[in-house]
């Protein structure tokens, strides 16, 4: 199993998302993990001229764009060469941060990670599972106001990520002691059950 990790929270200590999606991957056997930190290695600002070359995958050779594009392929054949993927999802004023959103805009690639077919968007990725990590500071995962788990859910879907799986480490469930406690417990289940599947 291949496992990428992409963790997105500001806060680099005591971070809820950081701390379950460190648990998760060690419960994970037989794995080789890819760390894809967005936040201590920041990926390069882009020009809105270099993002419609990277979306269009245009064939211009101005240096700016060759760099994005060659970052771009780097991040996807990391994510191909995934089996599951771990995001530790921290959500500011209700949606992802934009680190993670600036990720998701070097993936997103027509042809190449979705296409779009007779019906519909096809994803290209080949992705059997991703976990998803939520940690709020009170915005309850799940409710109307959270623009952050579903988001991500369906850029995953998207993609083509077969299987999608929550865990809610929001702010509401109580202390950070509990919210890490029932995080660890909801992951737990999420790997039995995933085994027993199996």
């Amino acid at each position: 199993m291949t496992v990428l990790k992409i963790d997105s929270s500001a806060r680099l200590d005591n971070s809820n998302s950081r701390q379950l999606t460190d648990y998760l991957v060690d419960q994970l056997e037989d794995k080789n993990v890819i760390v894809r930190d967005l936040v201590r290695q920041p990926l390069p600002q882009i020009s809105a001229e270099d993002l419609m070359g990277v979306h269009g995958s245009l064939a211009d050779e101005r240096d700016s764009l060759q760099q994005h594009l060659a970052l771009s392929e780097e991040l996807i054949d990391e994510l191909k060469t995934a089996d599951t993927v771990v995001f530790g999802l921290s959500m500011y004023n209700f949606g992802v941060p934009a680190v993670l959103k600036q990720w998701i805009d070097y993936v997103c690639r027509a042809g190449i990670t979705f296409r779009y077919g007779s019906d519909g968007p096809e994803g290209l990725t080949g992705i059997k599972r991703a976990y998803i990590v939520t940690a709020t500071g009170g915005t309850p995962v799940g409710s109307p106001v959270d623009f952050a788990s579903g988001y991500l859910e369906w850029v995953c879907k998207f993609i083509g990520v077969e299987e999608v799986i929550h865990i809610d480490a929001s702010g509401s469930k109580g202390t950070p002691e509990q919210v890490i406690a029932q995080g660890q417990q909801q992951i737990d289940e999420a790997l039995n059950n995933t085994v027993e599947a199996v």
